[in-house]
């Protein structure tokens, strides 16, 4: 009995591996990973808290303006008056009074450098003020369905009335990257304004990293260190999005929590092969023919962009249509379906077309019918029997 509580005591104590991917330790609190070509969550955490968000607002401010401007070339002066709108603490693109600059210039002036000036001469010389402008900002966040979301500011300065989540700014910048206008704003480093003035990404600032596509950056003490980014990650495009990150020896963590999630989706996510072509599916009996069975055979790489941890349990194929054939199918005959499911969601469907001829097998038709052929013969033989019988006795009557 004693050997045995040891025994157990002992597997208890064994430590168990879990299944699963384990994500990286970041110091954002709220986070989401998103794939775009999939439209599907991949990770998140927090991702529906709100929060302020800083100059990630600018997505806003940015897509709005592409979507109501009819002519981004169109001259804008930079006044005084607009300037004086432009609070001490914001970040600036440097623009001064009697500069003369198009929206066109004032998008990328807005969004690189994360220019509140730019951002606030977008706002008032095309809706005549930022609270109209605020409006209507709010109107598109509640198209999107952003229910975490109120603006009260174009720039992203820190208020209790304006805040978002980063399951909203997902979703705002998902509905930005459509615009071709927008994806080239937001994936530009670097742009040389009409008047001459360079401005450049965020990024530069904080260390310019190839593995983000574009990105968007932020910083309000409420809001720590945001960035909204792109990827190519393995093929999947990906936003991230990544809020209250701290700034530590110099350190961003805004920058270095994204790109730490870009390398871990890279070595872990790819398009796993589930099943190759021409693997075999299904084996169908063929009846009376000169062949005994007829294989269906996939027609076509099924993959799926999953983790390298996939559960392999969760891939299903389902086979419906005729279980047997024979010589009175045709060649080109519809004869089935396949359907491809991962975790119970359809991932591909195949028709199953007959692609040979099936020819009659006399031996087996004969062998198979063979008592039911004698009976038949049996059958005719007495019916001429018969009939040759009644000829006789007509004959016999006649005489």
């Amino acid at each position: 009995m004693k050997k045995l509580f040891i025994l157990i005591l002992f597997v208890l104590l064994i430590p168990i591996n879990t299944l699963g991917l384990e994500y990286p330790s970041i110091n954002s609190k709220n986070t989401i990973i998103y794939d775009l070509k999939d439209k599907k969550i991949l990770y998140e955490n927090n991702s529906k808290e709100k929060s302020s968000i800083a100059s990630l607002t600018k997505i806003a401010t940015t897509i709005l303006a592409i979507e109501n401007m009819k002519d981004l070339n169109k001259k804008v002066t930079i006044t005084n008056k607009i300037l004086s709108t432009v609070s001490w603490e914001a970040s600036k693109a440097g623009l001064k009074n009697g500069d003369v600059l198009t929206y066109n210039d004032l998008l990328y002036a807005s969004m690189l450098p994360s220019g509140a000036d730019a951002t606030n001469a977008i706002a008032i010389s095309s809706s005549g003020s930022i609270d109209n402008y605020v409006s209507k900002m709010n109107d598109l966040a509640s198209k999107l369905g952003m229910k975490s979301t109120h603006f009260n500011n174009v720039t992203g300065l820190d208020d209790k009335n304006h805040y978002s989540s980063a399951n909203d700014v997902r979703i705002l910048l998902e509905y930005a990257l459509k615009n071709d206008t927008f994806r080239k704003v937001f994936t530009t480093k670097k742009y040389t304004m009409s008047n001459g003035k360079v401005v450049k990404s965020t990024l530069y600032k904080y260390g310019n990293d190839d593995i983000i596509l574009g990105s968007k950056t932020g910083f309000t003490y409420d809001a720590g260190y945001c960035l909204s980014s792109l990827s190519n990650i393995n093929g999947h495009e990906m936003i991230i999005i990544v809020l209250k990150a701290d700034k530590i020896n110099n350190t961003y963590y805004n920058i270095v929590d994204s790109i730490k999630l870009i390398n871990f989706m890279k070595k872990n996510y790819k398009d796993q092969i589930l099943i190759n072509k021409n693997k075999e599916i299904k084996n169908l009996k063929v009846n009376l023919s000169k062949i005994d069975n007829y294989k269906i055979y996939s027609k076509q790489v099924v993959k799926k962009y999953l983790p390298s941890d996939y559960d392999k349990k969760k891939f299903k194929i389902k086979y419906s249509g005729l279980d047997e054939l024979s010589f009175l199918n045709n060649k080109n005959d519809k004869i089935g379906n396949i359907k491809y499911y991962y975790d119970n969601k359809l991932l591909l469907e195949e028709d199953v077309i007959l692609n040979t001829d099936i020819d009659m097998s006399i031996k087996k038709v004969i062998f198979k019918y063979y008592y039911v052929l004698i009976g038949i013969f049996l059958i005719i033989v007495l019916m001429i029997i018969r009939i040759k019988n009644k000829k006789k006795r007509k004959k016999t009557k006649r005489k």
